[in-house]
């Protein structure tokens, strides 16, 4: 979402709301981690991070989606350590690239995290999947429950923009065209995140049985895992990110053919500006590009895959480190309490 579409109360609230979900997040996760899931969150969002710069076309529609990886990462990790990993890819996304603005960062964590780990997870995919999942069981909790994600995400964006009241974007009309077109990109998202669970569980089912229960990793080997989802996330971020759609995402379709504009003004709010003077400041590669001044040309293919390879690269590893480094400081903090109760 972008901050045209809320208002500051909106905004901040959902802010607020987002970052007590974090600290709750925090909490259940500090007692169990170790070194060998802390990277394993790590490189997870960095793969994660590169897939959202893929958006695949919608065919007959002109629009196009990306995975959300929330489902994804809940699957993999447990529900509490997605969230944190997902917050930290929307808010490198937000604070580097301009995807997705900072008033908006608390809604968007909400959508595309609060909903998917916290709802969709445990409540349609865990109930599907039971304690002996099988293949079938895995692909259709992973397809059900990313289409009731993106569902529910589509529906959480029209109600925050309808009670925000700033916007040009009637509620039914919004709602017919938003969740629809997300219907189609969940049931893509779900293909997707089945293949890859299917994959993981047929190489090392124990870590889909320790996030099922959040317990740590132990002795369980993982490294060629690991090494396996850093060498896709270089080829996604690096090579496959060339060949995204241009097509407008389903939510910029949907303002599109309800306004006949993909871009809303802020309508002269203050902290519209303020934030947007703040994220110009942040963001060295806004929309995944370097600013460039108008000249009038049309950049290369080269140079445009030059600058999208880096951008891919470097969230990539921006997110690597944001996770592991709050990973360490959460079991540092938990090494700290325990010492504390000893004494």
């Amino acid at each position: 979402m972008a901050d045209a579409l809320l208002s500051p109360g909106m905004g901040t609230a959902m802010l607020a709301a987002s970052a007590a979900t974090t600290a709750y997040c925090a909490r259940k996760v500090q007692n169990r981690l170790d070194d060998k899931k802390i990277p394993l969150m790590g490189v997870l969002g960095a793969f994660v991070f590169t897939a959202q710069m893929i958006n695949f076309a919608i065919p007959g529609t002109g629009s196009s989606g990306h995975l959300g990886g929330g489902l994804l990462l809940a699957i993999l990790l447990g529900p509490h350590a997605a969230f944190l990993t997902i917050a930290s890819i929307l808010t490198v996304q937000a604070l580097f690239f301009a995807d997705g603005g900072l008033l908006a960062l608390g809604c968007n964590i909400f959508n595309l995290g609060f909903i998917p780990c916290l709802i969709a997870y445990p409540f349609v995919y865990k109930k599907i999947t039971g304690s002996h999942p099988t293949q079938l069981k895995l692909f259709a909790g992973s397809v059900l429950a990313a289409i009731a994600g993106l569902q529910l995400g589509a529906l959480g964006v029209v109600v925050q923009t309808f009670l925000s009241g700033i916007s040009a974007l009637p509620f039914s009309s919004f709602l017919i065209m938003m969740q629809p077109i997300h219907l189609a990109i969940g049931f893509v998202e779900g293909l997707a995140t089945a293949g890859v669970v299917s994959f993981i569980w047929k190489a090392r089912p124990e870590i889909l049985d320790r996030a099922v229960h959040e317990q740590p990793l132990d002795n369980l080997r993982v490294r060629n895992i690991t090494a396996g989802l850093l060498a896709l996330t270089v080829i996604t971020g690096g090579i496959l990110s060339w060949y995204a759609s241009e097509n407008p995402d389903g939510l910029e379709w949907s303002i599109e053919k309800v306004t006949g504009s993909m871009e809303l003004e802020s309508h002269g709010q203050p902290l519209h500006g303020t934030l947007a003077s703040i994220q110009e400041k942040t963001s060295p590669m806004p929309d995944y590009t370097f600013r460039q001044e108008d000249s009038g040309l049309e950049p290369s293919q080269e140079d445009t895959r030059k600058e999208t390879t880096l951008a891919g690269i470097f969230g990539g590893i921006l997110v690597l480190v944001l996770v592991m480094l709050m990973g360490f400081v959460l079991k540092k903090r938990k090494t700290l309490f325990n010492c504390n109760s000893s004494a």
